[in-house]
């Protein structure tokens, strides 16, 4: 993608920020809902054929996302992704918070 592509796409995806060439939100969620929500994205995940970096912590989970397959540079794939994780963290009633 190129640059102005990426402005694009990233603002599609509010709340996303981007370091680099990856993208990231962090989301505040009790812990065992965090490991359901996990759940939740690993199986959309499967299905899609993407996958990000996931960090739970107690209170918080953060996802990475890049695409690995294309040199970890930022693709539509990744975009994507992150509209399908925000939608699953509405589900849990997960909170978006600063990374």
């Amino acid at each position: 993608m190129t640059e102005e592509e990426i402005g694009v796409a990233l603002a599609g995806v509010p709340g996303w920020r981007r370091a680099g060439d990856e993208i990231s939100r962090s989301y505040a969620i009790r812990y065992h809902g965090g490991v359901a929500m996990i759940v939740h994205v690993a199986d959309v995940q499967r299905l899609i054929g993407h996958h990000a970096d996931i960090d739970l912590r107690w209170g918080r989970v953060r996802f990475g996302i890049t695409t690995h397959d294309a040199g970890n540079r930022l693709t539509a794939a990744d975009f994507d992704l992150a509209a399908r994780i925000d939608a699953i963290a509405r589900a849990h009633a997960a909170e978006p918070v600063a990374d």
